[in-house]
């Protein structure tokens, strides 16, 4: 048994399985902690990917930061007033978010953008 196996079986321990009489109906909700580890042990490969795969970051903060102004815009202003209006926000910040993760400058990106002459960041698959 691994380490990381270990572990889960110690927090599966620590949060044992919530019971409720047998006059209550649906399933019982089981502690924050009981179900994290239930899905670790049942993602076990995705969870440490990781550890073997250097393209793969130990967490999603990137992929967290991305959305982040979508739910702003969302919260001041209460969402978009069109489909089309939404699609070319999310046009724009991904735009952005590619050059930034590039290492290219957004501001000289806009701009070619209104000139004419698109920056356009490399594709990597």
């Amino acid at each position: 048994m691994t380490r990381f196996d270990y572990l889960l079986e110690q927090g599966l321990i620590a949060n044992p399985v919530q019971v409720r009489g047998s006059n209550t109906r649906g399933r019982v909700a089981q502690r924050k902690g009981r179900n994290l580890a239930l899905r670790c042990k049942q993602h076990k490969d995705a969870v440490l990917r990781f550890l073997l795969d250097a393209r793969v970051p130990f967490d999603n903060n990137l992929a967290e930061r991305d959305i982040r102004m979508v739910c702003v815009k969302r919260k001041v202003s209460g969402g978009f007033r069109s489909a089309e209006g939404a699609a070319a926000f999310c046009r724009i910040r991904s735009y952005i978010s590619t050059l930034k993760k590039q290492g290219m400058n957004v501001w000289d990106g806009l701009v070619s953008v209104f000139r004419g002459a698109v920056i356009m960041p490399k594709f990597i698959c």
